[in-house]
């Protein structure tokens, strides 16, 4: 079981626990972040994500920074790569005690609205983005249990619980995995297992700002009620935090971490902006 609430604060509070990261091979991404918060904490990391090469070049960077890591090239909407990558973690390191399900497939420029959808695209997003959480959930929560528990992180979006005009088989797919957050929650807890979410606001990784125009960014960071985009150490600090036993009474709830992005009404920033311009303009 993870330990309880209570325990030490240390840096070190995951120490001896096993924890499964997807998606974590892009330098500078989410993942990365997430793994290295994890090792930072104790913890023994296993990186998946697609691409071989650049698994190795973070484990590597991990590896040379002390930290006990290892990967598996896994592609998650792959029953048989799933079920290779939990064998992999259980036989290197004996037991799983904490998933960050963090890889997705997203931005892709054909994922607008609805009519305009190719249903090939939708089929792949939920492909990558459900049936890989899912896949992953089913295939480590056997482990978990027999190892008397486990937190499971399912990282969402933002776009997941209000409508756009941009992202919606991503958006779809997101709020498929806050359902299924609930539901693993619900049928698990009695064995020791913790599932919750985390809706994130716009995260400047390093893809982000290649693919955003500054000017779209702006937006965003407008309306954060902190006055920035998210950091990927935001979302890694909260993993890292969902994985210990300092929130041991926390399960099944979708936990923004957007900087009080859906805080405020739609007409905040506007309002804000046209007030600032009238106490501007001199009196008449």
């Amino acid at each position: 079981m993870m330990s309880r609430a209570g325990d030490s604060m240390s840096r070190d509070d995951l120490n001896g626990r096993v924890a499964i990261v997807t998606g974590a091979g892009g330098r500078g991404g989410i993942g990365e972040c997430t793994a290295r918060a994890l090792a930072e904490a104790g913890a023994r990391v296993v990186l998946a994500d697609l691409g071989e090469s650049k698994l190795e070049e973070t484990t590597a960077a991990l590896l040379g920074q002390g930290h006990d890591v290892a990967h598996c090239a896994t592609d998650i909407s792959s029953e048989r790569s799933v079920e290779a990558l939990i064998r992999f973690a259980r036989e290197k390191y004996g037991r799983i005690d904490i998933l960050d399900n963090n890889a997705a497939s997203q931005g892709q420029p054909e994922d607008r609205d609805l009519v305009s959808m190719p249903v090939e695209l939708w089929d792949h997003i939920m492909g990558v983005n459900a049936r890989g959480a899912m896949l992953m959930c089913k295939h480590v929560l056997p482990v978990m249990i027999d190892g008397g528990g486990g937190s499971i992180i399912n990282i969402s979006s933002g776009t997941s619980i209000a409508g756009d005009f941009f992202a919606t088989a991503y958006a779809a797919s997101k709020g498929a995995v806050n359902t299924l957050t609930r539901y693993v929650a619900t049928q698990y807890g009695s064995q020791g297992i913790r599932c919750n979410a985390l809706v994130l606001g716009l995260i400047a990784t390093p893809v982000l700002e290649r693919a955003m125009p500054e000017p779209i960014r702006e937006i965003f960071q407008n309306a954060k009620l902190v006055g920035r985009l998210g950091d990927p150490k935001d979302v890694a600090e909260m993993v890292v935090f969902l994985a210990s036993g300092r929130s041991s009474f926390i399960t099944g709830q979708l936990l923004p971490v957007d900087g009080g992005f859906y805080a405020h009404t739609p007409t905040t920033v506007p309002m804000t902006q046209l007030l600032a311009q009238m106490m501007a303009k001199p009196p008449a």
